[in-house]
């Protein structure tokens, strides 16, 4: 299970929220069985997904990003829930790359850095709230960051970090996102700005065994920050055989009669957990007789 924690400062000026997504992100490598720049790429946005699926007010609110730039990795999804519960996938899991200039993975040249970055948020209302705004680097945070500064015109800082084990597995991952609240002036900017520049990587200070709350007590020292919520989250798949019951009977009476009739068997696997599910010839006559 990861921590995931929302504060504000005690002026009411700035927001904060921070997650250990280690696990969230071992899980995902477990699933998707990626390469090491790929558990990179999908946990980077798994956490993003977490923090701001977090800051959503509706207990049944729920946001998805996609990030689809031109990058061998091809589409990335990520699914959360008001409690920062995440889901995702990756539509090619296995691309290798040599590292970046840095020394790091290159998580922008797998992801590409010409392409979109769509964000739907279902809010309970008629129709969900669509954003998309092009790929700034394809880095993850600087997107999720240039997302918040133009879609919703919110000052941003946002920190996301994935560090793999040579063998693979994931020895860390988290992230911090950190916005103005509409009160906030150029000085609480400014402020906030200077705090958080040079600021070691996320995941040194995870590695550190830092808290997410020490760590954005460290981000902003200057700051007190009032702790809001703190909760677990988790790699959580909300698929079900009822869900890919619904999803075929929407395909319609005869569309459900033609595959009863030419297949042996409709077999579905969820893209986010990879759990299988069959369904029978009896099955598929049995849901085309159902209303939608």
């Amino acid at each position: 299970m990861g921590k995931i924690i929302r504060t504000i400062s005690s002026d009411g000026l700035v927001m904060a929220t921070a997650v250990d997504a280690t696990d969230i992100v071992a899980a995902a490598e477990q699933i998707h069985q990626t390469s090491a720049v790929n558990t990179a790429a999908l946990g980077r946005l798994l956490t993003a997904a977490a923090l701001m699926g977090n800051l959503l007010k509706g207990k049944r609110d729920s946001l998805t990003l996609r990030v689809d730039g031109n990058g061998p990795t091809g589409l990335l999804v990520a699914a959360a829930n008001s409690s920062g519960d995440v889901r995702g996938y990756v539509e090619n899991p296995v691309v290798e790359l040599p590292l970046n200039p840095a020394g790091k993975l290159d998580v922008g040249g797998a992801v590409g850095r010409t392409g979109n970055l769509y964000v739907l948020k279902d809010l309970g209302l008629k129709e969900p709230y669509n954003g998309c705004v092009p790929l700034v680097s394809g880095e993850i945070a600087e997107d999720i960051t240039s997302y918040y500064a133009v879609s919703e015109q919110i000052p941003t800082v946002c920190a996301l970090g994935v560090l793999v084990n040579p063998n693979l597995s994931v020895s860390c991952a988290g992230g911090f996102i950190i916005q103005l609240l509409p009160a906030a002036g150029e000085d609480t900017a400014a402020l906030v700005e200077s705090q958080v520049q040079g600021l070691p990587p996320v995941t040194a200070l995870l590695k550190q065994g830092l808290t997410p709350l020490q760590i954005l007590n460290r981000a902003l020292p200057k700051l007190q920050l009032e702790l809001l919520e703190e909760h677990e989250s988790a790699y959580r798949c909300t698929c079900s055989r009822g869900r890919f019951e619904k999803a075929l009977r929407s395909l319609g009476k005869k569309e459900l009669e033609a595959m009863a009739a030419e297949l042996p068997q409709a077999e579905i696997d969820c893209r986010f957990c990879n759990k299988h599910y069959i369904f029978t010839k009896a099955e598929l006559k049995a849901l085309s007789q159902k209303e939608v």
